[in-house]
């Protein structure tokens, strides 16, 4: 797996990416969805691609340590849980295109830092599949 920036723009120049790895379950909800439909596991890794026009005053886009805390309760959250049982998951296929923006509410709604203007979480599910869901930040 290789993660592959987002290319800065004069508005965004700076971009930082922290990753994060962790095992849940889900099953697919759709019609006829083979053997997807059964409980599984998938072990895997969360990008999250910060971007902004500027640095903090200690010249950082945002700070490591805070998306770690952030990324430490979300791991916490999802480790091992059944995506399906999750209150954020009802009434929806817990696909990694839903598992990629459920993700990306809970960082923009626990992340202080003003700096960043964007979030792109990339969600990979196995080494070939990934998803992603992009958006900005208040």
């Amino acid at each position: 797996m290789t993660t592959t920036p987002t290319t800065p723009t004069t508005d965004r120049p700076y971009e930082l990416a922290v990753t994060r790895d962790l095992v849940a379950q889900h099953f697919l909800t759709v019609p006829d969805p083979g053997p997807e439909g059964e409980v599984h596991s998938h072990a895997f890794t969360v990008e999250l691609h910060f971007a902004g026009p500027s640095l903090g005053e200690y010249g950082y886009l945002v700070d490591i340590d805070e998306v770690n805390a952030v990324l430490d309760d979300l791991e916490a959250r999802y480790r091992d849980a059944l995506l399906n049982d999750l209150p954020e998951f009802e009434g929806l296929n817990p696909s990694v295109e839903h598992f990629a923006r459920v993700f990306g509410d809970r960082v923009a709604a626990s992340l202080a830092d003003p700096n960043p203007t964007e979030l792109a979480v990339r969600i990979w599910e196995d080494g070939t599949a990934w998803a992603s869901h992009r958006r900005a930040l208040d």
